[in-house]
């Protein structure tokens, strides 16, 4: 197992110069170690946190979804903006290579019936146990609660609590700012802020919305299944989970960008939900129009239209606000407002961070030479179900081979003057 270093005065001073420096230990850090130890650099990870790969043990929880099946040309597309400068790194260490990976630290992986892909353990520990086993062997060193600071003025690296390092290049793997919690806070943004960035904002996120009291203490944290979401043009099937504050879930987090935008720029926004999508308009209507016979709206809704408790209830507070159209309408096409995001911390992702133009096609950042960006540091989104963690590695592994391009050319380059 990897030697785990925590950061004090005295032990750092006790590790050896190291070629490189990694600077977080999450997977976009801890993939960019392993491909620059392999290729015979002598590495150090460091992180603020007691221990590494918190957010991908936390994605362990869910299953550990490592990526997605569909073809390479669809799955790009997920990426959207950030399709052109993320495409090259992502072919080169696509889904069948990051399985590969996971298979040879002894992780077989299936497809599930969405496409996405999972470890057969469905946990991330044992997958991390052996990844740690493997930089040990790889001869990387990893120091615990080292919290950057940035440069000194001679250039070197400063960490709290450890004397600076000066390596030959650095990769800087620090993540966004979702769940804070688990290591990555956003606070690198400060230490670069010469550095073209955009804002990090929430990704894959639920929104909140104005329950009423009654609607909140009844639902409060129940799902919502097989239902459809409507945004604009944009539509998509899952599900959902009512919270005491608003909304979130799969089906929610697919349309989080364009929603989240469009608040930005004009405030609250309108979804659909449609809560029968197995049942087209025509037959509904026709359902409903069936006499009520002394029945409860919820009991002829529930006989009747075959929705349960929760989509009678927000059928309900439509209602109550003043919706007009027909029930059938109603059902097919619910109107919610949403009010805002669901806070930074809460989020899935980050969206935000260091803009395309801030580095060059080896990740290295233009205004500072030798130092390289993987991540979610980097400017771009994707949903869930894979294109997250499989961006991530890609782009470690894209910064790993990048350093060590600049190194061979450096190298090169110091040969020639002498």
């Amino acid at each position: 197992m990897l030697s785990i270093v925590p950061a004090t005065r005295h032990n750092a001073a006790m590790l050896p110069s190291p070629d490189i420096a990694v600077i977080g230990a999450g997977p976009a850090g801890l993939i960019a170690a392993e491909t620059l130890a392999a290729a015979g650099q002598r590495v150090v990870v460091l992180d603020r946190m007691p221990s590494p790969g918190r957010k991908l043990l936390m994605a362990g929880r869910g299953g550990l979804n490592l990526t997605h099946s569909e073809p390479l040309e669809a799955l790009l597309a997920r990426y959207g903006a950030a399709l052109d400068w993320l495409a090259p790194a992502i072919a080169a260490f696509p889904p069948a290579a990051l399985v590969a990976w996971a298979e040879g630290l002894g992780q077989p992986c299936f497809t599930g019936s969405s496409g996405r892909i999972f470890p057969v353990s469905l946990k991330a520990s044992p997958l991390l146990r052996a990844w740690l086993a493997r930089l040990d062997a790889l001869g990387v060193r990893l120091v615990t609660r080292a919290a950057w600071q940035g440069w000194d003025a001679a250039g070197a690296l400063v960490f709290a609590g450890a004397p600076p390092l000066a390596p030959r290049a650095t990769v800087l793997a620090l993540g966004g700012a979702s769940w804070p919690r688990l290591g990555a806070d956003g606070g690198w943004a400060a230490l670069l802020d010469d550095i073209p960035q955009a804002t990090l904002r929430p990704a894959n996120c639920g929104f909140t919305v104005g329950w009423s009291d009654i609607f909140r203490a009844r639902f409060a944290g129940t799902p919502l299944k097989r239902i459809a979401l409507r945004f604009g043009a944009e539509a998509v099937r899952g599900e959902a989970v009512v919270t005491g504050t608003g909304i979130e879930g799969g089906a929610v987090y697919a349309l989080s960008a364009p929603i989240r935008e469009a608040i930005a720029a004009h405030g609250p926004a309108t979804i659909h939900l449609d809560l029968r999508p197995d049942l087209d308009a025509a037959t509904l209507a026709a359902r409903l129009e069936a006499p009520r016979r002394g029945q409860s709206m919820s009991t002829w809704l529930r006989k009747t239209a075959g929705l349960p408790p929760v989509a009678i209830g927000l059928v309900q507070e439509a209602l109550h606000a003043g919706a007009t159209a027909p029930l059938s309408a109603l059902i097919k096409a619910l109107p919610l407002t949403l009010l805002a995001p669901q806070p930074l911390a809460r989020a899935i992702s980050t969206a935000g961070g260091i803009r395309r133009e801030a580095v060059d096609d080896r990740f290295m950042l233009r205004a500072r030479p030798g130092v390289f960006v993987a991540g979610e540091m980097l400017d771009w989104e994707a949903p869930t179900g894979g294109y997250l963690l499989q961006a991530c590695f890609s782009t470690g592994v894209a910064a790993a081979r990048g350093a060590l391009a600049w190194l061979g050319d450096d190298r090169a380059g110091r040969q020639e003057r002498h």
